[in-house]
């Protein structure tokens, strides 16, 4: 017998390293999108107040003592949703947002009316997510990779804003090591068979400048190990 369905309700699993400036904003606007329920916020190992500010705004905050990498912080966000879904029936979506888009977050509305609507990952399809760190480089690169393993063209396979089904969302950990974790994901969805669509969001980013050449480097290596991880080896 099924106990509950909170299918229509979302989870939004934010990392956050050391943005206590824009973390309350995010958060915020996150908890005003319908159908959101849960905000958990993972404090990955800041040195700042990005913990308190973020409880203060209504997030659920698990906090992380070092800094493991965006990658771990959401594994662990989707496990604190997983545990308050019912243990029958069927869990929440899963919302990925990053912790610097502000009142920005409200734009994934979007997304989970794609994934009410039948789709299993909804990914932000936006101008500041092509480019967001100095990684259009790199984003090229995912694009030509995941069609040519797949089928399936990408515009933004790194956009970080994504809505997963409550299947997709069930069968995505763990995921992919760093810049990884966004490409990853598709893989795997792709791979179950399932439906991934790229929708138009007008998603902002406060922390947009290109970081730097040894950043790049890390995504490319993330990037090729996600890869290697989902089986496709000698790229």
């Amino acid at each position: 017998m099924v106990d509950n369905d909170y299918s229509n309700q979302v989870a939004v699993i934010i990392p956050a390293h050391n943005e206590e400036h824009v973390i309350a904003e995010t958060v915020r606007a996150c908890k005003i999108i319908p159908g959101v329920d849960l905000v958990v916020v993972v404090d990955d190992g800041s040195t700042d107040d990005t913990q308190h500010v973020a409880r203060n705004a209504g997030a659920v905050v698990v906090r992380h003592s070092v800094n493991r990498g965006k990658h771990s912080a959401l594994e662990t966000g989707v496990k604190v949703a997983q545990m308050r879904d019912p243990e029958l029936g069927r869990g929440r979506m899963v919302l990925f947002m990053d912790a610097d888009v502000g009142e920005s977050a409200v734009e994934t509305i979007t997304l989970i009316n794609e994934v009410r609507e039948g789709a299993d990952l909804a990914v932000a399809l936006s101008p500041d997510e092509a480019t967001s760190g100095g990684r259009g480089v790199v984003t090229r690169l995912a694009s030509r990779i995941l069609a040519k393993k797949t089928g399936w063209k990408s515009r933004q396979p790194l956009s970080g804003q994504r809505c997963f089904s409550p299947e997709a969302a069930a069968c995505i950990l763990p995921v992919s090591y760093g810049w990884g974790v966004d490409l990853g994901t598709t893989f795997t969805i792709l791979k179950k068979g399932m439906k991934v669509v790229e929708v138009p969001c007008n998603i902002r980013h406060a922390n947009g400048a290109f970081p730097g050449w040894g950043h790049r480097f890390s995504q490319y290596k993330d990037v090729g190990w996600a890869l290697w991880r989902q089986g496709y080896r000698g790229l």
